[in-house]
This record gives structure tokens, C-alpha cells and sequence, in this order.
């Protein structure tokens, strides 16, 4: 029985200063400049690992990094942990709900996203060289993995890039966000009964029927009944006035804990268990946007960067690199999402103005495509030199995800979005205790403006927009939006409250500044360019203040032509 001395804790503790300390500070460097802190994570343990310390440096690499059964396992454990509960938040981070009521156009993209790239990566897979694989005598069992492996993208990374570009909160932001909720719902679903029927040779034909149903059967009681029961709880934990957010994080870590522990009684990896208990919690409108916000910081910034940093710090990155299958695998998944999306897109009857933005925001692999491959490769199914290949693209389709959208952004028609503000159309005061009643004095505005408008009919799809996804933006801002079918030409409302309104916004900021955007149900592109140049406007707090304290109508109409311009 081996012994925990006092040796042990200090080289653990020294290894997580290390790989926390490097993977972070990396981290922060590699954002500012518009890069995934995920390829710092991972280079910090490329660097500390065996593929540069272990060849320049190896005895200061064996002191660090010693070949200990019971170090390794200190180190792994802390290290399975952090992605544990990197799929719990990437499940608190998906809203069903939302991807449900968009389900018509969000499921006819998703499913071509999810079938079309497994048929174009499992037939060139199949025809691998044997030296790829683990069994040779298994190709059909790797060719799915593989292929599986490459059609899923990466939400969290999407997510990024359409705040960066000012365009989340639009409803194509909406619409790409559903369609990727359902693609790793799915997704999971899929590869969690594959890994549970294929990786263990010995079971038979009714064993694996049992695995499918219990999978199945697990996912929906807990999508289901599960949700109610969990959004019941999180209710009772406010009437109770239980301290916050440490007792909705206790719960949540306890749900994500009761999934694994579920997801691998009956056969399946606990990620999928962690992952869907995830879901369960982040669909209880209860749950604030700031306490999701703090969940998400302390998993994101204290445990899943011992992950992704481990990585390197088991595989030798330069022994397994295979340049033919880096690029092979690359452009396979990179081709494969794309053109599956676009399918999706079109025959989903979205406008041709957004066909390409759509469809690049389902490229990028990044963690979840690592974290995947990285089961994979526990189970045997695939050799190191495959999941390196699988590293590579995963990182480099999150690379060129931002650049690639922006591309694709800038292509659009340019012209001055401040032609649709009026000057009728501002209010200097708002008067509310409520974001519905803001919302319901904004839309009586436009109406005025507009006589055309019903005032009932656009506080009603304003509102209903406002459930699938709320319109904060932070810093005391929100922009309400909806798309009109008796509207012939945009119009932006604007409008102050003095005292702040509680718009669940993830820095728990009070909404002060409030822009209602209406445009034609047709006019995709001219809701988007509109939130971007006032997400643009509104980052500069400058522009904050100067609206805020503007002198009445006139005075807000001045710094509001100085402001707006085409981003």
C-alpha cells in the first residue's frame, strides 16, 4: 500500500503552481491578443513536458515531473477533475430552452452538421494506414470514432467569437448558438453510446441494446423531469434566502457528481453524465447570469487549465507528430463542418447573406474536440500520434475562427446604421420598476414613431425574443430587439433610466442605457450591423458617460450622431 509523505505534497503542489501559474498568465496573454487560452494551456505543458523540458533539461524534468505511479495519479486526478467539470459548465452554458423554441431551423442545421461531416471523414478514415491504428483488425470501430471525433465543434469558442464581434445577442447569434446546443446534445449522446457499445468487445447483443435504452433513458429523465425538479430546487434555495452563489455552486457540483456517478453505473463515461447534468441546472431561469458567471470563472480559471496543461505533460508532441495526418484530419473536419452546416443552412431557408457565417461558426473543434479525443485515446481506440493530429486541428480551427467570421462580416453591405435612429425616438427618461415595463415604454415610443406599429404586437415580440435570450450586454447596457413583418424600415429606440433596471446581465449591472431595435422580419443583416455599432459605441465608457449625463432629447441626439458609426 503505497503512502502519502510529505515528498509527494510538495512536488504536487509545486506542479500545480507550475502548470496553474504558467497555463494562466500564458492564458491572459494569448486573449488580449484575440487567441483560444486553450494553445497557452496546452503549450505550457508542451514546454514542460517531454516533448522540450524532457529533451533539454530531463533531470530537472524527472525532479518535476517524476515517474512515480502514486505522483502521476495526484496529478491526474486533479487534471480529470478539471474536465469533469469543464463539461458541467459547458452544460450550465447551453440553454435548451431557448434551442428548443428555435428548433425548426436550429435542428434542420444541426443534424446535417452532425450527419454530413461523419459521412465525408468515415470513408478516407477507413482507408488509413494500419500503422495508425491500434487494431488493425478494427478499422470500422476506429473510422467512426475518428469520424465522430471530427464533427464536433466547439461552443464555447463560437460563443467567443461572436461576442468579440458584437454579434451574440443578434438573432443569427441566436440562431448559431441553437443550432450548436443541439449539435453537442446530440453529440454526446452519440459518441457516449458508441464509447459504451464498441470499447468493450465482450458484451453481447442484448447487453448493448441495455446500454443504448439506459443512455437514452438517462438523458431524457434528466432533460425532462430532472430539469423541473432541479429549477424547483434553485427556487426554494432563493425562498430560503440560502447564502449565493455557494449554495447553487454546491448543488450544481452535487448534480454533475450524481450524473458521472449515474453514467458509469450504467456503462458510459461520467463526462457525458457531468455534461448533462449541466444542462439540467443551466436551463432554471433561477439561476442568475452572475452566479453563472462565477461557476464558469472558478471552473474555467482555477481547474480546466491543469487539464488541457497535463495534456502535454503525458504526450510527447514531437515523437507523434505525423504531418500528413495533422493536415489529413485538419482539413477533413475543418471541410466537414463547414459543408455540413451550409447544408443545414440552406435547406433550413435562412437568407444568403448569413449562409457563410453560419456555417464557419460550426468549424472550430477546440476543447470539446480535445477532450473527446482525449476519451478516445483512454480507451484504447486511438493511437497518441491520431490524437496529437486530432490537437492540432482542434486549436487551429479555433485560431482562425474570429478572423474567418469577421471576414465574412465585413463582406456584407456598409452604410450609416445611424439613418435608422430618429430623434422623435429617444427617451430621456424612462419611468419603470421593471425590464418589462422599460420594454413595453420603449415599444409605445416606436409605435408613436411609427403609427403603422401596434404597440401590443411589438411589446409581444419583443418579450418573447427577450426569453429565448436575454439582451444585456454588461456595463449597464441592454439592447431588446425584435424582427417585424409590418415594418418596412428599421428603427432604433432609445431610451434612460436613471435608477438601472435589473436585466440579469452576467456582471449584475443594472441596465441604464436601453436601445429597442425593430427591423423587417426579412432584414438579418440590418439587425446585425445596427447591435454591432452600438455594442461597438457602448464598449468605450466615454460614450457611456456622455449618454448618460446628455441634456435631454436634444442633448442625447448630439452625442448619439457623434457615437454611432459603421463598425
Amino acid at each position: 500500500m503505497h503512502q502519502l509523505s510529505e515528498s509527494h505534497l510538495f512536488i504536487f503542489v509545486l506542479q500545480i503552481l507550475l502548470l496553474l501559474g504558467l497555463s494562466r498568465s500564458l492564458g491572459l496573454l494569448f486573449t488580449r491578443f484575440g487567441q483560444p487560452a486553450i494553445t497557452a494551456e496546452i503549450l505550457v505543458g508542451v514546454l514542460l513536458g517531454p516533448t522540450i523540458l524532457g529533451r533539454g533539461l530531463p533531470a530537472l524534468h524527472a525532479m518535476l515531473f517524476p515517474d512515480d505511479p502514486m505522483q502521476q495519479a495526484m496529478l491526474e486526478s486533479i487534471a480529470w477533475l478539471g474536465i469533469l467539470f469543464f463539461l458541467l459548465v459547458s452544460g450550465l452554458e447551453t440553454d435548451l430552452s431557448s434551442a428548443w423554441r428555435q428548433k425548426k431551423d436550429a435542428m434542420v442545421i444541426s443534424m446535417a452538421d452532425l450527419l454530413i461531416p461523419i459521412v465525408i471523414a468515415f470513408i478516407p478514415v477507413l482507408f488509413l494506414p494500419s500503422h495508425y491504428l491500434v487494431h488493425p483488425d478494427q478499422r470500422i470501430i476506429f473510422a467512426l470514432f475518428v469520424a465522430t471525433i471530427l464533427t464536433i465543434s466547439a461552443l464555447p469558442v463560437t460563443v467567443r467569437a461572436l461576442q468579440e464581434l458584437n454579434i451574440y445577442k443578434t438573432d443569427v447569434g441566436l440562431l448559431i448558438v441553437c443550432a450548436l446546443t443541439i449539435n453537442d446534445i446530440t453529440g454526446w449522446v452519440v459518441f457516449a453510446i458508441i464509447l459504451g457499445t464498441t470499447t468493450d468487445q465482450g458484451m453481447s447483443a442484448s447487453e448493448i441494446v441495455t446500454v443504448l435504452f439506459t443512455t437514452l433513458l438517462f438523458a431524457g429523465l434528466f432533460l425532462t423531469i430532472g430539469r423541473k425538479l432541479t429549477h424547483q430546487a434553485i427556487v426554494l434555495m432563493h425562498r430560503l434566502k440560502m447564502p449565493e452563489p455557494g449554495s447553487s455552486l454546491t448543488f450544481i457540483c452535487c448534480l454533475g457528481l450524481l450524473g458521472g456517478a449515474i453514467t458509469l453505473k450504467i456503462g458510459i463515461h461520467a463526462l457525458f453524465g457531468f455534461f448533462i447534468a449541466g444542462i439540467m441546472a443551466g436551463d432554471s431561469k433561477a439561476l442568475s447570469a452572475s452566479t453563472r458567471h462565477v461557476i464558469s470563472q472558478m471552473v474555467r480559471a482555477v481547474l480546466v487549465p491543469l487539464f488541457f496543461a497535463s495534456i502535454g505533460i503525458h504526450i510527447d508532441f514531437i515523437a507523434g507528430f505525423d504531418l500528413f495526418l495533422v493536415v489529413f484530419l485538419l482539413l477533413l473536419g475543418i471541410a466537414g463542418r463547414y459543408i455540413g452546416a451550409w447544408v443545414g443552412v440552406r435547406l433550413s431557408g435562412q437568407s444568403r447573406e448569413h449562409s457563410g457565417l453560419i456555417s464557419i461558426a460550426h468549424v472550430p473543434g477546440g476543447e470539446m474536440q480535445i477532450v473527446v479525443g482525449m476519451v478516445a485515446l483512454e480507451y484504447n481506440v486511438i493511437t497518441e500520434t491520431v490524437f496529437i493530429a486530432i490537437v492540432f486541428g482542434a486549436i487551429f480551427s479555433s485560431i482562425i475562427l474570429a478572423p474567418w467570421m469577421k471576414m465574412s462580416l465585413n463582406k456584407s453591405k456598409k452604410d450609416n446604421v445611424f439613418r435608422f435612429f430618429r430623434r422623435e425616438a429617444l427617451l430621456p427618461v424612462i419611468d419603470a420598476d421593471s425590464r418589462d415595463d422599460a420594454i413595453a415604454q420603449l415599444c409605445r415610443n416606436a409605435a408613436g414613431v411609427l403609427p403603422e406599429l401596434s404597440e401590443e404586437h411589438v411589446v409581444s415580440e419583443v418579450l418573447a425574443r427577450e426569453r429565448d435570450m436575454g439582451t444585456a450586454l454588461e456595463a449597464g447596457i441592454a439592447v431588446p430587439h425584435a424582427r417585424l413583418e409590418d415594418l418596412e424600415s428599421p428603427l432604433v429606440v432609445v431610451g434612460r433610466s436613471q435608477s438601472g433596471l435589473d436585466w440579469n446581465s452576467a456582471d449584475d449591472k443594472p441596465a441604464e442605457l436601453l436601445f429597442l431595435i425593430l427591423t423587417p422580419r426579412g432584414e438579418a443583416d440590418d439587425q446585425v450591423r445596427i447591435l454591432r455599432a452600438i455594442a461597438s459605441a457602448m464598449r468605450n465608457p466615454a460614450n457611456r458617460e456622455a449618454l448618460r449625463h446628455a441634456e435631454g432629447a436634444e442633448g442625447m441626439w448630439t452625442v448619439l450622431k457623434t457615437i454611432i458609426t459603421e463598425d
